[in-house]
């Protein structure tokens, strides 16, 4: 008899899952409360990183995992990036012969590009709209799957929380948005992909359905988070409509200069202080220096110099979203910018087989913490989902234990918390985990925090936590009462534990490599 996995979220983590879980043999139930077109996935711009080597310039997925390392800071758990960057550059022909229209060099070469924190070109692409062109390829292989039998979608269903036998996870709880009625889900295993924790902020570049409302419901029922503040500024990002609007980093990896007025002329300061990469320095780093810069004068993305030719054939739809959105011509007139929250790298507790320390239960995509660490290289976050829904559901339909169903315990799970109380917790979270943190305003934001309610605030409290227990500048996390690395005591993962009465923090070190 042929396991029953549940996967909860559609975008490229959850597809992933479903197709890997599909051709295991497994039944597949696929939940979403909005289509797999409007996940998050398709608003990823840059592109998706393998060692392909289309360039000559002698890259490998050897220097792949050194650069993720590198920019992890250590963090990120050696052995799972190992899998990951082998594994990338079969991934990306795979996706070809999906029928993703990535751009081509010559007759059959994936034209790569130049990313932050990459000293090769690594970055496959289609224009300035690879997520969109990924998930729609992605979305035609899962409806064949549809079509057959194998997976069955529950749209418009949100997940409500776990169907438990002790510590073994037997399913969930899903409610249908438009009828309102609750329905009890059972499944050998479950899959949560259901992206990062964009509603405890409110105003970053995600999308706003990712409210990390799944995440808080798991932290809750005591599964573990994970580098909760470890939370990635995006160095290019402008105010728009409420949020942050992405001024994608292949902007800058096409020629695009970042500057600042100076006594009266252009300072190109990420030039200056990183003669090496430049404006293509990791982004923590970038981030960390337009903030500081800012304070002195407005800083600028200049792509002026860009030619039409790129501009057409590998930036159109950044154009078109900048003369739509901000009334920019990026060929005529830079644009102004500011860092935004834009990646959560911390996220639920996963092993390397992207299992959680409940039985049965897996997570993929942003919602967990994999392959980043403590700082993500952008054009790995499509292949982390896409990697890791792979991983996942490989584990679920290998290793999960089909459970007797009838042990399951209904668990109690409390009201959503107030919209009041929501915009409360975005404005505390902004204030007190900025670019640059210190202990007076993490712990003022802690005692606000407190004293609200629901699941959400609770998820808000243990990544304060997290970053108040971490005393050192790591990565994403930066400390100004702490500005200097401390591998003795911080080389090790952060993790937030929440026990029904309190949240407790510990450090675990990181995995040796094999």
């Amino acid at each position: 008899m042929s396991k029953t996995i549940i996967i909860i979220g559609a975008g490229l983590a959850g597809l992933s899952a479903a197709l890997q879980a599909a051709e295991n043999g497994c039944n597949v139930k696929l939940v979403s409360f909005l289509p797999s077109e409007r996940a998050q996935s398709v608003m990823a711009e840059g592109g998706i990183n393998a060692a392909l080597n289309t360039k000559d310039e002698n890259d490998s997925p050897e220097e792949h995992f050194t650069d993720t390392i590198k920019a992890a800071c250590g963090l990120a758990d050696p052995n799972a990036v190992w899998g990951m960057t082998q594994a990338a550059p079969e991934l990306v022909h795979w996706l070809l012969k999906l029928g993703v229209k990535f751009n081509m060099s010559g007759y059959d070469d994936v034209d790569l590009r130049n990313f932050g924190g990459q000293k090769k070109k690594r970055t496959a692409f289609a224009q300035s709209d690879t997520g969109k062109q990924i998930m729609t390829a992605m979305i035609d292989a899962v409806r064949r799957k549809e079509a057959s039998g194998m997976v069955e979608r529950f749209s418009h269903h949100s997940f409500l929380t776990l169907r438990l036998c002790g510590n073994i996870c037997c399913g969930c709880v899903i409610r249908d948005e438009y009828s309102q009625e609750t329905v009890e889900l059972p499944g050998d295993a479950v899959i949560v992909a259901t992206g990062g924790m964009h509603g405890l902020f409110g105003n970053t570049t995600g999308s706003l359905s990712n409210t990390g409302e799944v995440t808080a419901e798991l932290f809750r029922l005591g599964v573990p988070l994970a580098n909760g503040e470890m939370i990635q500024y995006h160095p290019t990002t402008v105010k728009c409509g409420g949020k942050r609007m992405l001024i994608s980093e292949a902007a800058r990896g096409e020629g695009g200069r970042l500057f600042s007025m100076k006594d009266g002329k252009q300072w190109y300061f990420m030039e200056e202080k990183y003669p090496e990469l430049g404006n293509l320095m990791p982004r923590d780093i970038t981030a960390r220096e337009i903030w500081k810069v800012s304070h002195e004068s407005e800083v600028f993305l200049d792509m002026t110099e860009i030619s039409e030719e790129i501009i057409s054939n590998k930036l159109s739809g950044l154009a078109d979203d900048c003369m739509t959105y901000l009334h920019k011509d990026i060929r005529k007139e830079p644009v102004s910018v500011l860092p935004g929250i834009h990646y959560f790298m911390g996220g639920i507790l996963v092993d390397e087989q992207h299992r959680t320390p409940i039985q049965n239960l897996c997570a993929a995509g942003e919602c967990c913490a994999q392959y980043h660490g403590a700082n993500r290289l952008g054009g790995n976050s499509l292949l982390g989902a896409l990697y890791g829904g792979r991983v996942a559901a490989k584990s679920a339909c290998e290793q999960a234990d089909v459970v007797d169903l009838s042990c399951a315990t209904q668990i109690d799970f409390p009201p959503a918390s107030q919209i009041s109380e929501i915009k409360q917790l975005n404005k505390v979270m902004q204030e007190t985990m900025g670019v640059v943190r210190n202990e007076n305003t993490l712990l003022n934001g802690i005692q606000t925090v407190q004293a609200l309610t629901g699941n959400l605030p609770l998820l808000g409290m243990a990544v304060l936590k997290s970053a108040l227990a971490r005393k050192e500048s790591r990565g994403a996390h930066w400390r100004e009462d702490y500005p200097k690395s401390n591998d003795d005591d911080y080389l090790k993962t952060t993790v937030a534990r929440f026990d029904g009465k309190q949240i407790q923090i510990s450090f675990v070190p990181v995995p040796e490599r094999r």
